[in-house]
């Protein structure tokens, strides 16, 4: 059975590629997720849950990011870093999750596909989200 954090996983993947190649087939990305969670519907629907709030929200979510995280622009962070934030920004901002089972999924995320300093990144900005309480004003 597929859990909520395999289904983090598919959507860390197919946000990394929307980040890459923004304009992907999306019913070649749902034939993927439906693929990858083949034993677990509900895990399905969670990343297919996960991807749409960040796609929907994405402007706001990025300036929450930028706003959180002091002397980094989205485009100076490792593609893979920004997909962990989107997601664990989304869940702060719009899923209900606690703050810290997002960030602690998020941390986890970073782990396993980023670099050895993935997981302290993504703890500090997404604390410092929590801490500012969500997306910055008047950011650029």
């Amino acid at each position: 059975m597929a859990t909520r954090t395999q289904a983090r996983e598919v959507a860390l993947q197919v946000l990394y590629q929307d980040d890459l190649h923004p304009r992907s087939n999306p019913a070649l990305t749902d034939q993927w997720i439906g693929q990858r969670l083949a034993d677990g519907e509900a895990a399905a629907e969670f990343a297919r849950e996960l991807i749409a709030g960040v796609r929907r929200h994405r402007a706001e979510i990025d300036r929450a990011i930028a706003g959180a995280a002091a002397n980094w622009s989205l485009d100076r962070m490792a593609a893979t870093d920004r997909a962990v934030l989107r997601i664990g920004a989304y869940e702060i901002l719009h899923a209900g999750i606690p703050a810290a089972v997002a960030i602690d999924e998020a941390i986890e995320l970073a782990r396993r596909f980023g670099t050895a300093q993935s997981a302290s990144f993504v703890n500090g900005v997404l604390d410092a989200l929590v801490q500012t309480g969500g997306p910055a004003e008047s950011n650029p």
